[in-house]
């Protein structure tokens, strides 16, 4: 072996064992200075070295060297770095290839020094750091989810303040979010924006709390100065709502100003067209009108499903988008067990929508 050889090995604290004819590792390159401290006086190129008993670790190893020295691969099999002791306490960070060269089983063991202190350093650094990111999401998540129990506190505290004052439930109120917000899954929404929708179409005529109860409360047909009054409850909800920084409420703001716009122009306070109308408000209007026409008000009898839908089926491209329309009916068992789930006027048990 050239001494340009046993420079580079001893450069990079090398020691190369050959597995000789008994099954034992005999020395092949200069004993470096690390070995030494390990091995008996003496320890050189050409000497027997009974690596089981000086390094633990490689009992295990070198049974999955001996399956490469089998399959005679040239492909080299690394143990992945150890530390080891002297009997003084010295610490050495090792590391053992197993490799065949030229039909010979050759198992190196290297030092690794400094650079095996720096890597772990490094790593360790890179593994607090990550420690740190999570425990700061963690607090991140719990910040966000606090303040949306505190936004749905405001948004339900806002809903009960308009129940009181009009022939609305509490069930349907549940029920158009529920409704909503399967509909908004079923587009592919993530499950915040769909919760958000849950809210925001239960507030749809929030506005009607500006509303005389003059009209708001008549049982009869409104005149049609009275419906222009009505006609006002979207943009009284929407100025209720659109005043924060608060996005569920915001989008609240748009259903309450928008649920009365029809896909064909028609419809009011704007005269939105088609995709012009928030998608949210599009939902929502499907759905309100559903569960007002099968259900009995003080002013009206209930309508079977059947007769409902027929009617809806009507309106399809006048008052609803066709496209959401569609999808409402493909999910309709689910508008029906959320029907069942939120009767009138108690429920009687619970839904995930």
């Amino acid at each position: 072996m050239s001494k340009i050889l046993y420079g580079l090995y001893d450069m990079m604290n090398i020691a190369a064992f050959r597995l000789n004819q008994d099954d034992q590792f005999e020395l092949i390159t200069l004993s470096p200075t690390w070995l030494k401290h390990f091995t008996p006086v003496g320890t050189n190129k050409g000497s027997i070295v009974h690596l089981d008993g000086i390094f633990p670790f490689l009992d295990c190893f070198v049974a999955e060297a001996f399956e490469v020295w089998e399959a005679q691969t040239e492909t080299p099999h690394r143990s992945g770095p150890w530390v080891d002791f002297t009997p003084e306490g010295e610490e050495f960070p090792l590391e053992a290839t197993a490799v065949c060269i030229d039909g010979e089983c050759v198992l190196v063991i290297q030092d690794l020094g400094e650079e095996y202190y720096t890597e772990a350093s490094r790593l360790q650094t890179f593994r607090d750091q990550a420690l740190e990111k999570e425990r700061l999401e963690i607090a991140i998540t719990e910040q966000t989810q606090q303040i949306r129990r505190r936004e749905e506190e405001i948004a339900m505290t806002l809903l009960a303040a308009s129940g009181h004052r009009d022939h609305e439930t509490a069930e349907h109120v549940r029920r158009i979010g529920l409704y909503a917000e399967a509909l908004a899954k079923e587009l592919g929404w993530d499950l915040e924006k769909a919760a958000d929708l849950r809210i925001a179409a239960a507030m749809h005529d929030i506005g009607k709390i500006g509303i005389p109860d003059s009209i708001l409360l008549k049982p009869g047909k409104l005149t049609q100065e009275e419906f222009e009054i009505m006609k006002g409850h979207p943009a009284i909800g929407a100025d209720m709502l659109n005043k924060t920084r608060i996005p569920l409420l915001n989008m609240a703001a748009q259903v309450s100003l928008c649920h009365h716009e029809r896909w064909d122009g028609t419809g009011y306070p704007k005269g939105l067209k088609g995709e012009e109308i928030p998608i949210e408000a599009r939902i929502t209007t499907i759905v309100d009108v559903y569960d007002a026409l099968v259900h009995k008000r003080v002013y009206k009898k209930a309508s079977s499903e059947q007769a409902a839908l027929k009617l809806m089926a009507q309106m399809v491209g006048k008052h609803f988008d066709p496209a959401l329309f569609q999808l409402f009916v493909k999910n309709l068992p689910k508008m029906q067990r959320i029907r069942q789930a939120y009767s009138e006027p108690t429920r009687r048990t619970t839904i995930s929508a």
